[in-house]
């Protein structure tokens, strides 16, 4: 049985606040660990203000997308793209950062990104921490219908076609499931709906069956953008 706990901040600010702070400390994680990062908007601020100051990291620690559009990797599109100011100021070898070769044909790219994920696991490293986002529409990573989570299973990461017309490359349930510390980030306007389908752990909501094999799951929102009442 999965459990929610949901921590809700009173601005924008605070929340990105907190996600730089947690984000820092799993950079520091001993041992061989790794850290999921979501892409989307919501947390470019957390990533942006560690990249702007000393970044201590283990020298064991890797990099990892839930998600990646399939765009060029310098595309303004690409979560990977837009992640840069982060792992440029990490500096890590290329071989500790698992990404999404958009370069190949979808399928290929997606098979490729799933050997990257099965060595990760089969050398011993942990996931430590893992982030998703919410949207509007209930999806989280590019996971956006029950037919994308029939195909995901037995797989860590499968090839997408997104309802908006565009393709993608997204982890899978079975995936989510080997992070430790799996973390929803969301803010913006228009995901009221879905957020509290989330917190009332709705099971038609993608976004909460794709999370069904964690045993411990958090929900970081940004109170006032959402129109939800504040609670300490």
């Amino acid at each position: 049985m999965t459990t929610l706990t949901t921590r809700r901040f009173p601005s924008r600010a605070a929340l990105d606040a907190a996600l730089a702070q947690r984000l820092g400390q799993a950079l520091c994680a001993n041992g061989a660990s790794a850290i999921m990062l979501s892409g989307g908007t919501t947390p470019l601020p957390a990533y942006r203000a560690l990249a702007r100051g000393p970044l201590p990291h283990h020298d064991r620690l890797h990099i990892l997308f839930s998600d990646e559009r399939y765009v060029p990797s310098d595309s303004d599109a690409s979560n990977y793209h837009q992640s840069r100011p982060l792992l440029d100021a990490l500096a890590l070898p290329a071989t500790a950062v698992a990404r999404v070769r958009a370069e190949l044909p979808l399928d290929e790219a997606a098979a490729d990104y799933e050997r990257q994920l099965a060595a990760l696991l089969d050398s011993g490293v942990r996931i430590g921490l893992g982030l998703l986002g919410l949207g509007a529409d209930g999806h989280t990573a590019s996971l956006f219908g029950a037919a994308d989570l029939e195909r995901a299973r037995g797989h860590l990461a499968i090839a997408v076609h997104r309802p908006d017309g565009m393709s993608a490359v997204s982890v899978t349930p079975d995936f989510l499931s080997r992070v430790e510390e799996l973390l929803f980030v969301v803010a913006g306007s228009g995901k009221g709906e879905a957020l509290r389908a989330l917190i009332a752990q709705d099971q038609n909501l993608i976004a909460w069956r794709a999370v069904q094999g964690c045993a411990q799951v958090e929900l970081w929102v940004a109170q006032p953008e959402l129109k939800l009442p504040y609670r300490r």
